[in-house]
């Protein structure tokens, strides 16, 4: 079928990539079609670095916040508290090897007010996004992830300052120097901006056309 991505669960070392790389391959897997590998055991945890950087193929982890908390024998909890070190090290394994990562999944569908919490939580922390189990979470995450006006404005006028100050031996945007990784830095939130506001044109076309027992 030549999907964009195929999503496995409980992927626990590097071999399992290879293995299903393989399987992949052997079934006639077009290039395009990469690995999403879920992290949801202590496991995988420990083995997170090698998986992450096992094959070109995988380019994304998904948190399995649930499987998790239930390994752990733990609890959620607002905060997660109990699952700071396991998303911690995902995101670590994640960026030393260039892929994205994915927060988990927010089950209490109807508590955006917690929902927003933990979009927040993630975005801060670093992830790539979140996991959605309910069509009602989608325009939550999207402006959570999304950088705010603010934020663009900011980016647009770091780049601008930098092109502006090309050749200088120093560059300030609003009292603040600007070095290549603030550059790097706004860069990425111009990217993020452009990807989510395309998105969310697609998205809502669709709600228009969408009843609310849809929703």
């Amino acid at each position: 079928a030549g999907p964009h991505g195929i999503v496995v669960p409980k992927v626990n070392t590097a071999d399992e990539v290879r293995q299903l790389v393989a399987a992949m391959e052997a079934a006639g897997a077009p290039e395009h079609t990469k690995l999403w590998a879920m992290i949801e055991t202590p496991a995988a945890i420990f083995n997170i670095r090698e998986i992450a950087q096992a094959s070109d193929r995988l380019v994304a982890f998904v948190l399995g916040t649930n499987d998790l908390v239930k390994e752990l024998q733990a609890a959620h909890v607002p905060g997660r508290t109990p699952l700071i070190t396991s998303l911690s090290l995902a995101l670590l394994a994640g960026r030393e090897a260039g892929i994205a990562v994915l927060d988990g999944v927010y089950n209490a569908v109807k508590d955006l007010e917690g929902f927003t919490a933990e979009c927040e939580q993630g975005r801060d922390m670093g992830f790539d996004g979140k996991t959605l189990i309910h069509p009602g979470q989608v325009e939550v995450c999207n402006s959570t992830f999304a950088p705010s006006e603010a934020a663009v404005e900011e980016a647009k006028g770091v780049l601008q300052a930098w092109e502006d100050g090309a050749g200088k031996g120093v560059v300030t945007h609003n009292g603040k120097m600007i070095e290549n990784l603030h550059v790097d830095i706004a860069r990425r939130v111009l990217a993020t901006h452009e990807a989510i506001s395309a998105r969310s044109v697609s998205y809502t076309h669709l709600r228009a056309h969408e009843t609310p027992e849809h929703l």
